[in-house]
């Protein structure tokens, strides 16, 4: 545990700060959203991070007085791996916000902690407390009430919301950013034991970056250079994205740097409650009741996963 600042463990204000560069950084793409495509929202992201990124490793690298470590093609290709799977993430969230609304699109892909727990189990065999079962149910009945909102809720309303884009593209969005988590995660042990946590963490995101850009971009030069020129012509509206991009990364790793993972990302979930507050003072959206009581449903599922955690 870190030391206290005024009672407060310093690692709480740097995951506020986290939730808040999130939280921000979505909105400005929910905003691009009417200018860009999906992939080309999604690719500033990226882009526009890089300065960023190399300037917090350099930061690290000095910090530790250590050099870079030395990493293999498992590290690459995981970090590759992982990279891409949260392309695919960041544009279904960005498809999902064109098909309802920014609160409810990212409501959905908070599911992502759900997701995640489940598919460790499946896939590793991990054990699952009490507690975070409790979650996933709450998690999911949240997203149940948020794809049955003003609905009649007949046979047939209910197999039509099931299945209704926003949803699917929510769900997708965060089952892509669970594959991300878990590939990133083991770029991470994939370096040096003797490497700082820190350290580790802020060169598998320079590096994972750097592939983002050079895949996608390629790809955009090749399928759609138009929408590709229009990403670096929007270059001051898209520039901010990157920023907040990076230190929202940068502040979320040096809260995993100070104390327990689980617990950072536990309270971390208080950025729901700023998604409602951008949406309503930002994106003047209005939030229905059965949405707002989805939304309370699901921050409170993926809360107690990651409090089963702790456990």
């Amino acid at each position: 545990m870190t030391p206290a600042l005024g009672g407060v463990p310093d690692w709480i204000p740097v995951t506020l700060a986290a939730a808040i560069f999130q939280v921000w950084r979505t909105a400005l793409q929910a905003r691009l959203r009417g200018v860009l495509t999906p992939a080309g929202a999604g690719f500033v992201r990226y882009i526009y991070a890089l300065p960023v990124d190399y300037v917090l490793l350099a930061a690290g690298l000095a910090l530790t007085g250590l050099g870079v470590p030395a990493f293999g093609w498992d590290f690459v290709l995981l970090c590759l791996a992982g990279g891409i799977a949260q392309i695919f993430g960041t544009n279904l969230l960005i498809m999902a916000f064109g098909y309802r609304n920014f609160v409810v699109g990212t409501a959905y892909a908070k599911t992502e902690a759900a997701q995640l727990v489940v598919f460790s189990v499946l896939i590793f065999g991990a054990h699952l407390p009490v507690l975070a079962i409790v979650g996933i149910m709450l998690a999911v009945a949240g997203v149940l009430a948020l794809s049955f909102a003003d609905t009649a809720l007949t046979p047939r309303d209910l197999l039509r919301a099931s299945v209704q884009p926003a949803a699917l593209c929510g769900l997708g969005s965060g089952f892509a950013f669970a594959v991300t988590a878990i590939l990133l995660r083991n770029a991470t042990l994939a370096l040096p034991v003797a490497t700082p946590v820190l350290l580790r963490a802020l060169l598998v995101l320079a590096v994972a970056n750097s592939l983002q850009t050079l895949a996608q971009g390629s790809y955009m030069a090749w399928r759609s250079p138009a929408e590709l020129a229009s990403c670096l012509r929007l270059w001051r509206r898209a520039a901010p994205v990157g920023a907040l991009s990076a230190l929202g990364s940068g502040c979320w790793f040096a809260g995993f740097a100070m104390t327990n993972v689980a617990l950072v990302r536990g309270f971390g979930q208080i950025e729901i409650l700023f998604t409602l507050a951008v949406g309503h003072f930002y994106l003047k959206e209005r939030t229905r009741r059965g949405e707002s009581v989805g939304l309370v449903m699901v921050g409170l599922g993926v809360v107690l996963i990651a409090a089963g955690g702790i456990g």
